[in-house]
């Protein structure tokens, strides 16, 4: 996991993610991983080890509309296994069924990952195994389907972000607030420098992380330096 993890790093576009995806099914030895995301503005990408002609039919059909995998999933914040989703809507049957004959694995979890501005992604694994092998799969590698899916997901926010440049300028207040966040200050020892409110200080921060579309403060500092925004 480590080696993939750091190879994932030297991804440099969308597809470099997806083939990255195709080395880790072989070292864990599952059938598929797929990663789904929506971005706040409804854009929508996709990484997966399907086969072609199942991929080129799942999108012909539109089949993330009836997919409990992606239904389900965005109601829920934790990994979800699919024999907890519902299954019992006749499209859904036949969309399954459709899945098996093409090669898709009879077992499968999925994680849902919730990123900055509204942005939603699924990571899944998808395997051929009989319940009870599968349970023992589960406990053995959740942590690391976890771990997999918030890095997936936050390289590809940060190759689409390289891609199509969102963030709008810090205004002189907010870039000095990262800096002394980067250089270590506590936030009320930030506040006394600037000689503003810690109440200030916190609408300064929330307005730059919303800028750079940050998950939380400290993501936001070093997508600030990693932009040149502020020096450290």
């Amino acid at each position: 996991m480590e080696s993939f993890l750091e190879d994932l790093q030297e991804a440099k576009s969308l597809d470099d993610v997806q083939a990255r995806l195709f080395g880790l099914r072989e070292s864990l030895e599952v059938e598929n991983f797929a990663y789904h995301c929506l971005d706040a503005s409804g854009n929508k990408y996709g990484a997966m080890t399907y086969d072609a002609p199942w991929v080129k039919r799942y999108i012909e059909m539109d089949y993330a509309r009836v997919d409990p995998v992606i239904k389900g999933t965005y109601q829920r914040f934790h990994p979800v296994d699919w024999k907890q989703l519902d299954w019992s809507p006749k499209a859904a049957r036949e969309f399954m069924g459709e899945a098996l004959e093409t090669g898709v694995g009879n077992q499968g979890l999925s994680v849902p990952v919730r990123g900055p501005n509204g942005q939603f992604a699924v990571f899944s694994v998808n395997n051929r195994a009989t319940d009870a092998a599968w349970e023992s799969y589960q406990k053995e590698y959740l942590k690391t389907f976890i771990l997999a899916a918030h890095f997936i997901n936050q390289r590809a926010l940060e190759l689409e972000e390289d891609i199509n440049p969102t963030a709008k300028p810090l205004s002189p207040r907010e870039s000095d607030a990262l800096t002394h966040l980067a250089n270590g200050l506590s936030r009320g020892q930030v506040a006394e420098k600037l000689k503003i409110s810690e109440h200030t200080l916190r609408v300064y921060i929330e307005s730059a992380r919303f800028k750079l579309g940050a998950a939380n403060t400290t993501h936001a500092v070093a997508r600030a330096m990693v932009r040149g925004l502020i020096v450290v």
